[in-house]
């Protein structure tokens, strides 16, 4: 389930991005899309891959990863993310929620460090330094 009011556009700096149509309350379940678990074995294989940068890690102790169908691995990382995901191991699905109100055409945003409080660099902001 994709809301039918999200749309993806190319951005400046981040290649393409998840944006709305519409103004989106919060609170509220946006997209639930299901998920390729991978093992660990092709989580390896994978990371040595342009992959690398759309997987997410997966399973309590994050020994796998999984490739989001649907919008998720579109959705672009911020340190104050609009939105934040939920996994579901069992479902094999993962949930996008927005956490405020989001404004009509605005971009929405989710914190690659799972946590939506955690402000440690990500893999590609390390590079950078």
């Amino acid at each position: 389930m994709i809301k039918p009011y999200l749309y993806i556009q190319k951005t400046k700096e981040k290649g393409r991005g998840v944006f709305t149509k519409e103004p989106i309350p919060a609170g509220t379940t946006i997209e639930v899309s299901p998920v390729l678990v991978l093992s660990n074995l092709d989580t390896g294989v994978v990371d040595k891959t342009k992959l690398h940068n759309y997987i997410f890690l997966w399973g309590v102790r994050e020994t796998r990863s999984c490739i989001a169908l649907g919008f998720c691995s579109i959705y672009n990382h911020a340190y104050e993310p609009n939105c934040e995901y939920e996994m579901d191991f069992d479902a094999e699905t993962m949930a996008i929620k927005t956490r405020r109100d989001i404004k009509k055409g605005e971009e929405l945003s989710i914190n690659y460090n799972g946590d939506v409080e955690d402000k440690s660099d990500v893999w590609f902001d390390v590079k950078k330094k």
